[in-house]
């Protein structure tokens, strides 16, 4: 028997808008790697009283862990619009690295909270590193990598992704495409495939990108 929906009341409506107004501000902060702030500042920042804090997160920990898984969820859903079309694993691989490696110029902010999180992110249940992992194990089962500790190739291959983001956050001038692709196709020799193959795939047209996600960031009440 299916469970009968409810229409959001009033006040969810406005407990959603405080909480994204919390998250917002919270991954603001975090992009701009100032995870010291205190709730206090966080609470100004989202336009929200000090005491409504308390009625969505428990401490400032948190609700910084959720503005990180937040945005994790974002790549999550906007990857996994595009790679579904796709067959091949090792196509799907090489698809995400390069679009992901597109993203800051896209969703510079998503990134920025992202890079602040350190390589923890690449232990994390969601987001980076358990879709590489799902896509390096099916290319390994499918005889397209060469066989490899999925740990550790996705640390290696989240390392070098982690790394080119870095690299591109840094310079604004760099061209982003390019610089994903050539990884991308490193990547890629990393894990055995052909030099045909490699090429084929780190330089093939890119579907677009989903419309931009919704992260709110306006005042709540």
């Amino acid at each position: 028997m299916t469970a009968e929906q409810t229409t959001p009341t009033r006040t969810d409506r406005r407990r959603e808008r405080t909480r994204n107004a919390l998250l917002g501000a919270a991954r603001k902060f975090l992009s701009e790697g100032k995870s010291s702030v205190s709730i206090k500042e966080i609470t100004d920042a989202a336009d929200v009283g000090f005491g409504s804090f308390y009625n969505h997160f428990d401490s400032k920990e948190q609700l910084f862990d959720e503005a990180v898984r937040s945005a994790l969820n974002v790549y999550s859903t906007m990857r996994d619009q595009v790679v579904a079309r796709y067959d091949d694993p090792a196509e799907v691989f090489a698809v995400s690295f390069r679009l992901t490696g597109r993203l800051p110029r896209r969703l510079p902010e998503m990134v920025r909270v992202v890079l602040h999180s350190g390589m923890g992110v690449m232990l994390r249940d969601e987001g980076l590193a358990p879709r590489a992992r799902q896509d390096i194990v099916a290319a390994q089962e499918a005889g397209r990598f060469e066989p490899m500790d999925p740990d550790l190739a996705v640390m290696a291959a989240g390392g070098t992704l982690l790394g080119l983001l870095q690299l591109l956050d840094a310079d604004p001038d760099a061209d982003a495409a390019a610089l994903a692709d050539d990884m991308a196709y490193r990547a890629l020799r990393m894990f055995g495939v052909n030099k045909r193959t490699e090429q084929r795939l780190s330089s093939g047209p890119l579907p677009q990108l989903p419309a931009d996600p919704d992260l709110p960031l306006g005042a709540g009440e």
